[in-house]
């Protein structure tokens, strides 16, 4: 599949017409919803009675307020929870248990309208348009190629032909004049949202996607500006009480419902181990559910399509830190904190600046699209099965030919729509030169210590991974092999550049996958042998092609020459 070099015009040029705007204009109504729906889905998982989650809520956003403040939060919090408690404590005195109620629903109507008021946020056409601008001549700059002073601020041509798009953006595009987008990504990186947002306005000219951001990124000033004027809404991940958990679904299927099209990090967190997700945040993917069937019940002309988006880097800027909290997980083992550099402001334009004049692509791969339920769909938006057969959607939400609301089926349907999502996320994921190198170097070294578990091999010395770049060659010529016949079958998609004669492939992997790392996760030495200066950084962008079987094709092979390093 060739890489999309098109620039599709919007299909809605005027802003004010985007479904993201439309809502923000009726931000308050909006809420006002988002309440309503929030005391509905509370009642019934309470059965109307609301004392204990109340109780439960207060409880745990004073431990909050306590053991994790941030700047971010109202000043007047503390004061807030207080008050709320006094109220209910005053009502508990009472006999009286019509006035119980009456403190309860106040209560309760208090505490979600705060939590929607934090989590909607808004979309101001001019500050997109004014994003906008700053991005282009950002990336414009960044991706220019070096030496050319006349062409300082580069091309348009050239600066979507670094963001490299894989996928059918033809039916994408029709499908979002028919229904409602979502966009399911794996997510690697901090600056996934920034790149696929930038990526859909110029590439492939769709109106803007609401997305979740962590309230903890609304410390930093022009981030928390644009941020609250450009469609995200805020999720604090510190909040994990029943209340505030409905309320953001509440939040989330309404804004379906009602045609904005949305982003989904369905993994919950950037991936730690760099892998893929294989198993997937059922919470808001669940709104997905909910609110195809709301559309059907209101019989609106709506349907809402899911596309999964494989994101792929040469390298990540976080990587050295993910991996480290990755093996404190699986090991139990003490490591010694690594500051995330992410979160660097410094750090962050240093990486954008590397990243954009050295590194050759951002590749993003566009699964097929299918609807609610995991269905694929055709270029028109119509449900087909297995066999290719018409579907319609509402049956699915139908008992006694009524189309109702069941809990338990659809918590079924959203099991089945994540390991559609996950499924997708194996075949299209888009196999990079340096993804290839760093998995055969780490199999070949695993390969050589048979007879040490993981971490023994990560405490190895650097010097005793030596392969000679032959040999090293071998080993990838056959392991593309192998992605070539996967790909045959449709089980995974492979960049032109792993088609390259593989002494090309092999330069190519190795010096994108160590540009912006000091010590190297892959080099090769002057005298020909290729070897590492960061076990866990090769660990790290190895686990990228985890899931396919390969490991098999490294080790079934020869023995390879790997030695400790001494001078001759």
């Amino acid at each position: 599949m060739e890489d999309q070099l098109q620039l599709y015009p919007h299909i809605l040029p005027d802003l004010e017409e985007w479904p993201i705007h439309k809502l923000s204009l009726q931000r308050r109504n909006f809420i006002e919803e988002i309440i309503k729906q929030t005391i509905v889905r509370l009642e019934e998982k309470n059965h109307g009675d609301f004392a204990e989650v109340l109780a439960k809520t207060i409880y745990q956003e004073r431990i909050r307020m306590r053991e994790k403040p941030w700047r971010v939060d109202p000043p007047n919090e503390e004061a807030f929870w207080k008050k709320l408690r006094a109220r209910l404590e005053e009502a508990d005195k009472t006999q009286n248990s019509a006035i119980k109620l009456h403190a309860e629903q106040e209560v309760l109507y208090k505490i979600i309208d705060r939590y929607a008021e934090e989590i909607v946020g808004s979309f101001v056409p001019k500050t997109f348009l004014q994003a906008r601008k700053i991005l282009t001549a950002l990336f414009k700059r960044l991706l220019s190629k070096r030496g050319k002073k006349t062409q300082s601020w580069g091309k348009k041509d050239q600066l979507a032909h670094r963001i490299k798009i894989y996928g059918d953006l033809e039916q994408i595009r029709n499908l979002a004049k028919k229904g409602t987008i979502v966009i399911v990504p794996t997510h690697f990186s901090n600056l996934d949202s920034v790149l696929i947002g930038y990526a859909i306005d110029l590439k492939v000219g769709l109106p803007s996607f609401s997305y979740g951001a962590g309230l903890n990124l609304y410390n930093f000033g022009p981030a928390a500006y644009f941020m609250n004027r450009l469609g995200a809404y805020r999720v604090d991940r510190r909040k994990k009480n029943a209340i505030y958990l409905e309320t953001l679904k509440s939040m989330s299927t309404l804004s379906i419902e009602k045609g904005t099209h949305s982003l989904f990090f369905a993994g919950g967190t950037r991936s730690r181990s760099g892998e893929a997700e294989s198993k997937l945040k059922l919470g808001l993917l669940g709104t997905v559910i909910e609110a195809q069937r709301a559309i059907c019940q209101k019989e609106l002309d709506n349907k809402v399509f899911v596309v999964p988006l494989i994101l792929d880097y040469h390298f990540v800027l976080e990587a050295r830190y993910l991996i480290e909290q990755h093996l404190r997980q699986i090991g139990k083992e003490k490591y010694m904190e690594i500051k995330d550099f992410s979160k660097s402001k410094r750090k962050l334009l240093k990486f954008l600046w590397q990243y954009y004049n050295e590194s050759s692509e951002i590749v993003m791969s566009f699964g097929k699209p299918f609807d609610a339920l995991g269905n694929f769909v055709d270029f028109e938006g119509n449900s087909h099965d297995e066999q290719g057969r018409p579907i319609e959607i509402s049956d699915y939400f139908k008992l006694d030919g009524d189309i109702s609301k069941n809990l338990q089926r659809e918590g079924v349907y959203t099991k089945l729509l994540s390991d559609r999502i996950v499924e997708r996320f194996k075949k299209d994921n888009m196999v990079l030169t340096s993804h290839l190198v760093a998995f055969a170097a780490f199999e070949l070294l695993l390969k050589e210590n048979s007879n040490l578990d993981l971490f023994g091999v990560l405490k190895l010395p650097f010097e005793d991974f030596r392969i000679p770049i032959d040999e090293f060659e071998l080993s990838c010529n056959k392991l593309r092999s192998q992605l070539l016949s996967l790909e045959a079958k449709g089980e995974i998609r492979i960049s032109d550049p792993v088609k390259w004669d593989i002494k090309a492939l092999v330069e190519d992997g190795i010096s994108k996958l160590g540009i912006y790392h000091t010590k190297k996760p892959l080099k090769v030495t002057k005298d020909g042998f290729v070897t590492t200066e960061n076990f866990k950084l090769l660990y790290y962008y190895h686990n990228r092609l985890l899931g396919y079987g390969l490991e098999k094709i490294i080790h079934k092979s020869p023995n390879s020459k790997i030695a400790v390093a001494h001078s001759e």
